[in-house]
């Protein structure tokens, strides 16, 4: 082989040497271009993720934040009901409370009236027209003896009086008739008696000749003329529901 031929291949070679070297060197950093991108894209991909993650989490502390504020806002509003029933509840506490208190005094001034009412039916009834006045003198011995027992209370005893009060208001807008006797100059006579409220007080023997009215400004029975004879005879009969209600003529005495 000539001199010339080897140097032309010894060239070759070492063209061929450092062209190879050469693309060596380009590759390396290519490689690392391309680790580094495929990093960065997995690195990105992880952050995406957290960021996805995170999102998430702060639309539910979102939603809970706005239930916890709508839950809230309900129970300032229940609060503020209880709290008006409470302050309600306190105020009828105290009431009653006062009421309590005052009890006492109340019944301290209630027993004093109960006796008076008492004392005063009891004139009222000896003064009044004189027809069951037995009865209604007992009435008022009970009501005595009520006022002396323990075992009943004085909301029940007031109750009492006040009905033995509108007894004797009732007595004032009847109309009824019985029978009995009149002791007229010494003699019994057997009479019929009709009532008018406390408007007339009359009565008619059974013969039906004579008739008398009581006067309660004297306390005694009068005679009445020959006049009243009729009309006191229907009265009777009126009282006793065997004549319709008409209009009479009797004897009335003036209120004083």
């Amino acid at each position: 082989m000539s001199v010339k031929i080897r140097k032309s291949l010894v060239a070759s070679a070492l063209v061929g040497a450092a062209a190879l070297a050469s693309n060596n060197v380009m590759a390396d950093p290519l490689n690392d271009i391309h680790k580094a991108g495929a990093t960065i894209q997995t690195a990105a991909k992880k952050s995406q993720t957290k960021i996805d993650n995170i999102y998430g989490q702060t639309q539910e502390l979102i939603a809970d934040y706005r239930a916890t504020v709508d839950e809230t806002e309900i129970m300032k509003v229940y609060n503020d009901h209880v709290q008006r029933l409470v302050d309600d509840q306190n105020s009828q506490i105290e009431s009653l409370e006062r009421q309590i208190a005052g009890i006492d005094k109340t019944k301290q001034n209630v027993v004093p009236l109960m006796y008076r009412m008492i004392d005063t039916l009891e004139q009222f009834i000896k003064a009044d027209v004189p027809f069951n006045t037995e009865d209604r003198l007992a009435r008022v011995e009970k009501l005595r003896e009520i006022m002396s027992s323990a075992s009943v209370t004085t909301s029940e005893k007031f109750r009492q009086v006040l009905e033995a009060y509108m007894v004797e208001k009732d007595y004032s807008t009847t109309m009824v008739a019985d029978q009995g006797s009149l002791n007229i100059d010494g003699r019994d006579i057997s009479v019929d008696f009709a009532r008018l409220g406390r408007i007339a007080y009359v009565a008619q023997s059974f013969d039906q000749k004579n008739a008398w009215v009581w006067n309660n400004s004297t306390k005694q029975w009068e005679a009445l003329g020959e006049e009243f004879l009729k009309p006191v005879k229907e009265t009777i009969r009126m009282a006793r529901k065997q004549a319709a209600p008409d209009l009479v003529k009797l004897p009335i005495f003036g209120a004083e």
